[in-house]
C-alpha cells in the first residue's frame, strides 16, 4: 500500500476511534490536563514531607472549591435577576401588546384570529419542548457521570505517576527512551502555558465585555462581562446565554431598543475577535503553534468531542509537535506546526 494511502487510512480510523470512544477519551484527557496543572505543586508538598495521597487531594480540593465558586457567583446572579422579573414580565406583555395591534393595523388579522393562532403554537409547544427537556436531562446527566469521573482520573493519575512513566518507557521503542522523559517535561510546561494563555484570553474578554457594557450603562456590566467571557469556553452557546441578561435587562430599564442592539453589537465584535484574534493569538503564542494549526485544531476537535475538543486539541497539537522535534524524518511537522519566527529550512519554494 503506497504511503500516502496509509497516513490517510490512519488519520481516518484515528479519527473514528477519537469519536468512538469520546465518552472515554475526555474525561482522561481533561484529568490529564488537571494532573499536568497540579503536578509541580503535589511534587513540592511531597518534598516538603506531606504524603503524595493528602497533597494530591488538597490540589483537587482547592480546584474543586475555586469552581464551586464561581458557580456560585452565577447561581446568585441569577437571583437577583429574578428579582427582576416582574418588572420584565410587565414590559414584555406591553411587548405583546404593540406588536398585536401592528398586526392588526398592517395586515388585517383581527385579535381573535391572532389569538387562535396563539392557542394552536402553544398547544404543539409541550410536545417539542418536552423531547428537548429530555434530551437535555439526558444529555446532563451524562456529562454529570463524565464530569464526576475527572477528579477521580485526576487523582489516580498522579498517585501512579511513576508507574505509569515506568509503563510507558517500557513501552517505548530503545532508541527514543532517552528523550522521552524530556517530552514528557516539556509537554507538562506546555499545558501549564496553555492555561495562562486560555486565563489571558478570558481576562481581555471580560475586559473588553465590561468596557463595552459600562459605555452602555448596562447594570452589573462588570459582572455580566466576566460571566460572558468565562461562557466563551461553550461555544457559541455560552456567549447567547451570557448575553441573554444585559439584553434582558437594558430593554427593561432603558425605553429604547437600541440599548439591546447595542448589547448585541459588542458581543457579537469581542465574540469575533476571541475566536479569529485573541484566542489564536494568546493560545498559540504560548504553545509555540503558529494560528493556522491552532484553529485546524480547534476546528477538529470540535467536530469530534464538541465543546471539550475545542479546548483539547490545541495542546494535543503541541505536543504532538514536541514529539515531531524528536522524531528523525518529522522536520516537515516541525515546520508546518511551528510559529512564523521559528527557523524554516531553505527550499527552492518561494
Amino acid at each position: 500500500m503506497p504511503k500516502l494511502n496509509q497516513v490517510l487510512l490512519f488519520i481516518v480510523l484515528s479519527g473514528l476511534v477519537l469519536y468512538a470512544g469520546r465518552s472515554l477519551f475526555v474525561p482522561l484527557s481533561f484529568a490529564l490536563l488537571i494532573s499536568f496543572i497540579l503536578y509541580p505543586i503535589c511534587k513540592w508538598m511531597e518534598s516538603k514531607g506531606i504524603s503524595k495521597s493528602l497533597a494530591i487531594l488538597i490540589n483537587l480540593l482547592f480546584m474543586s472549591v475555586l469552581l464551586s465558586g464561581i458557580l456560585f457567583l452565577l447561581i446568585n446572579q441569577l437571583q437577583e435577576f429574578g428579582s427582576e422579573w416582574p418588572l420584565l414580565k410587565e414590559k414584555i406583555n406591553q411587548s405583546i401588546t404593540r406588536l398585536s395591534n401592528y398586526i392588526r393595523d398592517e395586515w388585517a388579522i383581527d385579535t381573535a384570529t391572532q389569538q387562535s393562532y396563539a392557542d394552536q403554537l402553544l398547544l404543539n409547544a409541550p410536545g417539542y419542548l418536552l423531547g428537548v427537556l429530555q434530551k437535555a436531562i439526558t444529555n446532563s446527566a451524562v456529562s454529570l457521570v463524565l464530569l464526576l469521573l475527572i477528579p477521580i482520573y485526576s487523582f489516580l493519575i498522579l498517585y501512579y505517576r511513576r508507574r505509569l512513566m515506568t509503563a510507558l518507557l517500557l513501552a517505548s521503542p530503545e532508541k527514543y527512551r532517552s528523550g522521552l522523559t524530556e517530552i514528557v517535561q516539556l509537554a507538562i510546561q506546555s499545558y501549564y502555558n496553555f492555561i495562562k494563555g486560555m486565563l489571558l484570553v478570558y481576562l481581555i474578554v471580560g475586559l473588553l465585555n465590561s468596557i463595552g457594557l459600562l459605555i452602555l450603562g448596562v447594570p452589573h456590566a462588570i459582572l455580566f462581562g466576566i460571566i460572558a467571557a468565562i461562557l466563551t469556553f461553550i461555544p457559541y452557546v455560552g456567549i447567547i446565554v451570557a448575553s441573554l441578561f444585559p439584553i434582558t435587562l437594558s430593554w427593561v430599564t432603558t425605553n429604547s431598543i437600541w440599548y439591546p442592539v447595542g448589547v448585541i453589537g459588542i458581543f457579537t465584535i469581542v465574540q469575533y475577535l476571541e475566536a479569529n484574534i485573541i484566542f489564536p493569538w494568546a493560545v498559540s503564542r504560548k504553545l509555540n503553534l503558529n494560528t493556522l494549526v491552532t484553529i485546524v485544531a480547534i476546528i477538529s476537535g470540535g467536530i469530534l468531542w464538541g465543546a471539550a475538543g475545542m479546548i483539547l486539541f490545541v495542546p494535543f497539537a503541541a505536543i504532538l509537535k514536541l514529539v515531531a522535534e524528536r522524531i528523525e524524518g518529522a522536520e516537515a511537522l516541525v515546520v508546518m506546526l511551528g510559529e512564523d519566527k521559528e527557523e524554516i529550512p531553505k527550499t527552492t519554494t518561494r
